[in-house]
């Protein structure tokens, strides 16, 4: 057992340095977070203030626009980490179709290695390359946010940082589902351009739920993802929502705001609790863990009836 776990650690080690020595790779994960950035500062940003502040108009208060901006800058930050949590998941995972174009994972596999031994390590790596990659993008959003307006205390940020840890986990076990079918580059790179283009629309990341029509808001919201959404957008806006207050929005106003830029989320217009949102991740994690380890399981048997098949000839 001992000795498994050695193996387990050399593996999860070179396939960190697999992922981070291809630029290319590299690169490609961090195209959906550049892509939000560019869109937000070219056109999103201004769209966004303008409908802050058309809020803060309708209650007759007058808002200073370094507490609008964080709160924007807050909101697009919550959709990078929700959409890329996702995205950049599956692009780190290609280390592990890679290995099956290249012929290396065969080498694994007819090494003394266990074939579950090899997939558990591409999910752990798979999970701190994404965790690595997504708290490099959170600490930069913080920076940015303390340069416009910071209003997020330390207990909403530790919140943020749990939020995202699950929203990792949840990314890595969906890539792990998929792309345990994939075996060819050219499948890899269709998920992939479908995950990074699509995932932000249908959980509701790209631009607010309320603008949706009501048929279509209450289908994203029975998404699992839309939930990772949510629990990072309440933790990122609840400071600035505060601040709102004491700069003399009334409560009517402060659940206006909450309200259109999905600060509280309904189905059927009945609000989903916090506790709830947590309950359908962990619980969709959960179904999505059992299945990889079904898959991990079922692929391991057939290719021992192979194996020995092969021997027997």
């Amino acid at each position: 057992m001992k000795k498994e776990f050695v193996k387990l650690g050399f593996l999860i080690d070179r396939n960190i340095k697999c992922y981070f020595k291809d630029k290319f790779l590299f690169f490609v994960s961090l195209i959906t977070p550049m892509i939000l950035l560019v869109l937000f500062v070219t056109f999103l940003r201004a769209s966004y203030i303008s409908s802050f502040e058309g809020i803060f108009t309708q209650f007759g208060v007058t808002i200073e626009s370094s507490l609008t901006e964080g709160l924007a800058g807050a909101w697009l930050l919550s959709s990078i980490l929700a959409v890329c949590s996702v995205t950049v998941a599956v692009c780190s995972n290609a280390v592990m179709i890679q290995d099956k174009i290249e012929g290396a994972y065969n080498d694994f596999i007819v090494s003394p290695v266990k074939r579950t031994t090899v997939s558990i390590s591409y999910f752990i790596s798979n999970f701190v390359v994404t965790f690595i990659v997504m708290f490099s993008v959170l600490i930069i959003g913080f920076i940015y946010l303390g340069i416009v307006g910071m209003h997020i205390s330390f207990g909403d940020a530790m919140l943020i940082l749990l939020d995202m840890i699950i929203g990792v986990l949840f990314g890595t076990l969906l890539s792990g589902v998929i792309e345990s079918f994939i075996s060819s580059q050219g499948a890899l790179s269709a998920v992939s351009t479908l995950v990074s283009s699509m995932y932000g629309f249908i959980c509701g990341a790209y631009m607010p739920l309320s603008q949706f029509s009501e048929g279509i808001r209450n289908l994203i919201c029975f998404l699992p993802g839309t939930y990772s959404v949510g629990i990072l957008r309440k933790h990122f806006m609840s400071g600035y929502v505060t601040e709102l207050g004491k700069a003399g929005l009334p409560e009517m106003g402060q659940k206006a705001v909450m309200d259109a830029f999905d600060g509280n989320l309904y189905v059927f217009d009945t609000a989903v609790p916090l506790w709830a949102m947590y309950a359908i991740l962990l619980g969709t994690c959960a179904v999505l863990l059992v299945g990889y380890i079904l898959i991990v399981v079922l692929s391991s048997k057939h290719h021992g009836s192979k194996k020995d098949a092969s021997v027997k000839a």
